[in-house]
């Protein structure tokens, strides 16, 4: 099992939504077939921690077969850690475990190599990267900061030409917490060189991962109460909290074709998936016993094929259950 552990700030409570955050979204990579290809490790020194680092590395749908597929969960916003001077919150804790466990256990992982903690941002990143030896989680450019977590890692197919990645995968960070919630303009900036880099004509489809959803979003959820637009979910519970401004990055992903969804959390009451110009804007499910809500807890699911291309994506229950597939690109 390759885990992300995205550091992303969620809120405690609905009032302390936007002054306080200190928790993290999780992203799992699952797989069913699938094979971990990367170059030999390098070793990096980015002023935090040093050690032999994947760097620009691949990851490869295994197999040549019908029905291969690379999945993807993502746990948001765990809130792990609160209260832990009592018993509440790490019985909280407990509970947010067993609904990824049941997740797991249904979308078929492939091992149990995944351990969780709630820290600081850099904490949490220095703890990844110096122990999770199967992680592909990035501190990004340093110039970011104190934006940390920009990075994109390539899902490949052997089916393909190795120069013709399968999807590219991009993440950023948000902010929150004692960090303004925004995507900065520099942060949009590195992702339009970035994307050209990698993907300069855009035949390539990309997704892209952030944690506050951006005032995009907003947009979207007017329309969906108005029921002017074709969203799929089980929750409209709440009100989305946005960033506290657009610096840029909808823009450019509105100008590329080739981005197919964008994914994110903060919100536990929404679940939903609905179009936006070209493209999806996603929420995953709220995982976590921790923070506001009782809603009943999730996670989002990601399947990528290969052969006809095809990403799809549904919510898995902590029962079991499952609702919302729906095919974000074809």
């Amino acid at each position: 099992m390759i885990c992300f552990r995205q550091p992303m700030a969620t809120e405690l409570n609905r009032s302390a939504a936007h002054t306080y955050c200190r928790s993290i979204a999780v992203l799992l990579l699952l797989w069913r077939n699938i094979l971990i290809v990367r170059p030999e490790d390098i070793a990096v020194d980015d002023g935090v921690t040093s050690r032999k680092t994947p760097r620009d590395s691949s990851l490869r749908v295994a197999g040549d077969g019908e029905g291969s597929s690379f999945k993807v969960a993502l746990f948001a916003d765990l809130h792990f850690g609160e209260n832990a001077w009592t018993d509440w919150g790490p019985q909280q804790d407990l509970n947010s475990v067993n609904v990824m466990s049941t997740v797991l256990d249904v979308e078929r992982p492939g091992g149990d190599e995944c351990s969780f903690k709630g820290t600081t941002r850099l904490e949490l990143m220095r703890n990844e990267i110096m122990h999770s030896l199967l992680s592909y989680t990035g501190f990004g450019p340093r110039n970011l900061w104190p934006s940390v977590s920009n990075y994109v890692l390539t899902l490949v197919s052997p089916k393909r030409d190795p120069k013709s990645p399968l999807m590219f995968m991009y993440f950023l960070d948000s902010g929150g917490g004692s960090y303004p919630e925004v995507i900065s303009s520099i942060q949009s900036e590195w992702f339009h060189n970035k994307s050209q880099e990698v993907n300069p004509d855009s035949s390539v489809p990309e997704i892209v991962f952030w944690h506050i959803p951006s005032k995009a979003y907003e947009k979207v959820a007017k329309k969906a109460v108005g029921k002017r637009t074709q969203c799929v979910g089980s929750m409209f519970q709440e009100r989305v909290a946005a960033q506290e401004a657009e610096m840029g990055m909808m823009k450019l992903l509105k100008e590329r074709p080739s981005v197919k969804a964008v994914f994110v959390g903060h919100n536990h009451g929404l679940d939903w998936c609905c179009p936006y110009e070209k493209m999806w804007l996603c929420y995953a499910r709220h995982t976590g016993y921790g923070g506001y809500g009782n809603w009943a807890r999730g996670a989002r699911i990601l399947e990528i094929s290969d052969e006809p291309f095809s990403l799809k994506s549904w919510i898995r229950m902590e029962n079991g259950t499952f609702h919302s597939e729906v095919v974000l690109a074809t």
